[in-house]
């Protein structure tokens, strides 16, 4: 008699690009907007203030010198933040993927939420020694707001990807 095993193991596939992009961007507009709620009422500075500091990723410190309103500064901050989520919404789904995590919604927000909390650690603590002034920032605020994002991401990827036969 002879037996055949099959392997149960899954074969890895390869993220939905588009919806790893689109669920990025999402997710990058739901944090700007949790960072000017949280500036305005937590930390009683102006809603312009972390546009001022994205922005002065690219242009240097001279950007945190003001916290007014500036079309410039909140069209850099813009685009750099759109930019971020949507390369942080791409790695994601190169996490989600080829491992099969969004095998369910409960799934996929726990790994979305893991991937927020390691986007806070490497953003606050990682980055902030190059670019300092996002150490005055570190908090509660900033930690689930990065937490919401990752589940947002991940949320909307699992909604918004399609299967391999249909890309």
């Amino acid at each position: 008699m002879e037996i055949h095993m099959r392997s149960h193991r899954r074969v890895a596939r390869s993220p939905d690009w588009t919806a790893a992009a689109v669920s990025g961007f999402v997710a990058g507009a739901v944090l700007m907007v949790l960072e000017m709620l949280w500036s305005t009422n937590l930390m009683g500075a102006t809603p312009w203030t972390m546009s001022h500091m994205i922005a002065a990723i690219v242009t240097g410190p001279d950007a945190l010198q003001s916290h007014a309103f500036s079309v410039s500064i909140v069209a850099l901050s813009l685009v750099i933040h759109y930019v971020l989520g949507i390369v942080f919404g791409m790695i994601l789904a190169a996490i989600i993927a080829p491992f099969h995590l969004d095998s369910s919604p409960a799934m996929v927000l726990l790994v979305g939420a893991a991937y927020g909390l390691v986007l806070y650690l490497v953003n606050f603590y990682g980055m902030a020694r190059i670019f300092t002034w996002f150490a005055d920032v570190r908090g509660w605020p900033a930690l689930i707001a990065h937490l919401i994002f990752g589940m947002v991401a991940a949320g909307m990827y699992w909604k918004l990807e399609r299967p391999a036969l249909m890309r």
